[in-house]
């Protein structure tokens, strides 16, 4: 049963970490290499909570904001300029990405460093004695997907949201400005990358490169998933899950290049990965 929940809350910090960045690729069609470093930014959003002696719950709403502030200054100042080359954005948010870490590093110093946790110990579930903190991952993980959902079927923003993702050379003839679209989604995106820096950190730890590692597997993740937050939750559990496997039976290291590979396989043999397109 141990294991099972390990899987399952495992896919839920997975769905978290993704989420971000697969709102930003849909919309933008670009992948933000800076989403590690909005991670980080969301880390320590929660260590200066704790450091000023607040209650952990509202390192979440401050993680939120900075993160969505930062977000907003990137997208006008940085990537706006180079919607019409993607390639070079990309660059310019893997440099924004190492920029990020650097600042930090800066104020806060290269020692890793730990944050309070919101709730602390266990709780029996099934004959099982389990974190409660990670059960409560799982249900931040449910309502963030319930919330997104409902933003983009059941608000103006996500209808012109979506028509932007289905043909934005339409929407704009329509007479949806598709620029504020994008700055709204990048914004959104960084938001929620900075939120799930904030969730994760009570699990591990803070230092100016912990955004780096949930990176490469959101990357992943998303390539898999396409635009479909459906197809990110079955590739977090699919995927996610085979991690827990591997790390549990056979090698942490392995363990941690599982969906990588795994990833790459499905990729080659199915080009479209989870997505039902």
């Amino acid at each position: 049963m141990a294991q099972v929940l390990d899987i399952i809350t495992t896919a839920a910090i997975f769905f978290a970490v993704g989420a971000g960045l697969l709102i930003v690729f849909g919309v933008m069609k670009i992948i933000n290499f800076a989403h590690g470093g909005f991670i980080t930014v969301g880390g320590y959003s929660a260590l200066a909570v704790t450091n000023l002696g607040l209650n952990p719950w509202l390192s979440l709403l401050f993680a939120f904001v900075i993160g969505a502030v930062c977000g907003m200054i990137i997208e006008r100042l940085v990537v706006r300029p180079l919607y019409s080359r993607p390639l070079d954005a990309i660059l310019a948010t893997w440099g924004l990405g190492i920029i990020i870490g650097q600042v930090i590093t800066l104020a806060f110093g290269r020692e890793v460093q730990f944050v309070q946790s919101p709730v602390t110990g266990a709780v029996d579930l099934l004959g099982t004695s389990y974190s409660q903190y990670r059960l409560i991952l799982v249900l931040a993980a449910i309502v963030l997907a319930l919330v997104l959902a409902a933003i983009l079927n059941g608000t103006r923003l996500g209808l012109v949201t979506r028509a932007v993702i289905m043909n934005e050379s339409l929407a704009r003839g329509l007479g949806i400005n598709s620029g504020l679209v994008r700055f709204a989604t990048f914004s959104l995106g960084a938001g929620l990358a900075s939120l799930a820096g904030a969730f994760i950190t009570p699990l591990s730890s803070v230092d100016p490169n912990m955004g780096v590692p949930w990176l490469v597997n959101a990357f992943m993740l998303v390539m898999v998933s396409g635009v479909s937050l459906v197809s990110l939750a079955i590739a977090c559990l699919v995927l996610g899950g085979a991690q827990v496997l591997v790390s549990t039976y056979g090698n942490p290291v392995l363990g941690g290049l599982t969906i990588v590979l795994l990833a790459a396989l499905i990729l080659r043999f199915r080009p479209q990965g989870f997505s039902r397109e």
